[in-house]
């Protein structure tokens, strides 16, 4: 990663950063748009001698661009880029050593979940799934040998919100760190490192690519003990993408800001059509004043994100409802230009079930996009029967 481009670029708004940082013309051409680097060697001039690669699984060019995009969205120092989030997060919890013990969110991805359980508590590290709401309830769970705060603000799929500052603070008083899965959020809504936390994560699969065409993930840090350690599993493990997903990545971080502009705007109006809904029994919603965490929203966040979840009393209502949408597609992930919706307990969340982190069976979540707005809330209309 280059010092001076990341020094060149730092001053400059969220916008200019996302589409200058990291991507100045290609010197020998003059290419605009940062070239696939479709190679996985490079001719060296002399043994030992390279100049900046040598084999693409260690450094590619293109992977750069997007690895020092990163760094500039986030205010960080170091980036690094992967086959996914679920890859990064991976690289991350391989810094821990068994004995070892993560303090988590009550509510995080099931993918997360899956990996803390099933993969990484089986080789010796403990996790304790705790309301970082409640200070009291985290000091409770800690542990002589609790070496980290994993955080996702909002959280994925109950949307809860917690002070990042808050802990990044209580946490450093007792040597660990905070890592923020600032997925839903995007660096464009908040940025955790300013915020104390020491590293960000990213499935880069979601908004960051914002096109539902292609899966990668992110790491930012301005540690740089731990962007050392991360580089090393990185490289050891191979979890890297290819130079044609980091393209689609790069080409999706340039219109980032527009498209939150637009869907937390769409989101909004979604949120209004759910509030006067006889059907709806509660929106989870951080831009809600009744919503838990919405001062500290409005405090950490530029706007309050285009996820919405809503609960409708019943399990059976909730699956008709995620199958009568036409404008809202019903499909996994999220954080795309069209608009999503699914049932979580039995889609994304499936890997929590019969877990202390089980989702309710009436929830749907919904990924708001950048279509137009009427058409979504007429859509959303439909779906609850309300028209």
């Amino acid at each position: 990663m280059s010092d001076s481009s990341l020094e060149r670029w730092q001053d400059a708004g969220f916008a200019t950063r996302a589409i200058h940082a990291g991507q100045d013309p290609e010197p020998r051409t003059g290419a605009v748009a940062v070239p696939v680097f479709q190679t996985s060697t490079f001719a060296q001039p002399a043994v030992g001698e390279h100049l900046g690669w040598d084999y693409a699984r260690s450094g590619n060019p293109t992977r750069d661009a997007l690895e020092e995009s990163l760094a500039s969205l986030e205010v960080g120092r170091y980036g690094s880029a992967f086959a996914s989030g679920s890859a990064a997060q991976d690289a991350v919890l391989r810094t821990l050593r068994p004995g070892d013990h993560v303090i988590i969110a009550p509510d995080v991805y099931g993918g997360t979940y899956r990996q803390f359980k099933r993969v990484h508590e089986p080789w010796g590290m403990a996790f304790t799934p705790v309301d970082l709401s409640d200070l009291d309830a985290v000091a409770a769970a800690w542990r002589p040998e609790t070496r980290m705060i994993w955080v996702e603000t909002p959280t994925n799929p109950l949307l809860n919100v917690f002070d990042i500052e808050a802990l990044s603070a209580f946490a450093h008083e007792r040597g660990a760190r905070v890592v923020v899965d600032n997925t839903f959020a995007t660096p464009y809504l908040q940025q955790p490192l300013e915020l104390g936390a020491d590293a960000v994560v990213h499935s880069a699969t979601k908004y960051l690519g914002g096109h539902s065409d292609v899966v990668s993930g992110g790491f930012v840090t301005r540690d740089e003990e731990l962007a050392e350690q991360v580089a090393f599993n990185q490289n050891s493990m191979g979890a890297v993408p290819g130079p044609w997903d980091v393209f689609l990545v790069l080409r999706g971080i340039k219109t980032l800001g527009l498209r939150m502009d637009r869907a937390c705007d769409n989101a909004q109006q979604c949120v209004e059509v759910l509030r006067s809904s006889d059907v709806v029994t509660d929106v989870l919603y951080p831009g809600l004043a009744s919503h838990p965490g919405h001062e500290i929203a409005t405090k950490q966040m530029r706007d309050y994100g285009a996820m919405i979840s809503f609960r409708v009393g019943d399990e059976g209502l909730a699956r008709r409802i995620c199958a009568s949408f036409e404008v809202f597609t019903l499909g996994e992930s999220l954080g795309a230009v069209e608009s999503l919706v699914e049932h979580p307990g039995a889609m994304t969340h499936m890997s929590v079930a019969g877990s202390p982190l089980e989702v309710p069976a009436d929830l749907i979540r919904l990924s708001v996009g950048i279509e137009d707005a009427a058409d979504l809330t007429a859509d959303l209309q439909q779906a609850l029967g309300t028209t």
